[in-house]
C-alpha cells in the first residue's frame, strides 16, 4: 500500500492557478499509474488527470482538459497537479490515489486525505 498525503489546496479566485502536490511513501510510485480525482460537495467524486509511471502518457477529464496538466517526479516519489484558468465548478477536495482503467471508467485506490481547493467568482 502507498500512503498519501496531498497539499497545495486553497482559496484562489477565478482565472487563477494552484499546484497541487502528493508525496507518496512506503512504496515508489514509479510502478504505479498515479493520477487525480475531484468531489464537490453534494456530488459523486470525479477522475480529474491521470499519468502513466513515466509521465509520457497522461489522460485527463473533460472539464479540465487544456487547463490542468498532470506531471510527477518519481525521483521525489511526489505527483502534482498544476490548475490554471481555474473556475468555480473547479472547487472541491481534490484526492491524489494510484489509479487503474477498467472498461472506460478510471478508479482509485490508496487515497489520500485530500486538499480543499476553493475558486471564488
Amino acid at each position: 500500500q502507498v500512503q498519501l498525503v496531498e497539499s497545495g489546496g486553497g482559496l484562489v479566485q477565478a482565472g487563477g492557478s494552484l499546484r497541487l502536490s502528493c508525496a507518496a511513501s512506503g512504496r515508489a510510485i514509479r510502478n504505479y499509474v498515479m493520477g487525480w480525482f475531484r468531489q464537490a460537495p453534494g456530488k459523486e467524486r470525479e477522475f480529474v488527470a491521470a499519468s502513466n509511471w513515466n509521465g509520457i502518457n497522461t489522460w485527463y477529464g473533460d472539464s479540465v482538459k487544456g487547463r490542468f496538466t498532470i506531471s510527477r517526479d518519481n525521483a521525489k516519489n511526489t505527483v502534482y497537479l498544476q490548475m490554471n484558468s481555474l473556475k468555480p465548478e473547479d472547487t472541491a477536495v481534490y484526492y491524489c490515489a494510484r489509479v487503474v482503467k477498467y472498461g472506460g471508467t478510471w478508479s482509485g485506490s490508496d487515497w489520500g486525505q485530500g486538499t480543499q481547493v476553493t475558486v471564488s467568482s
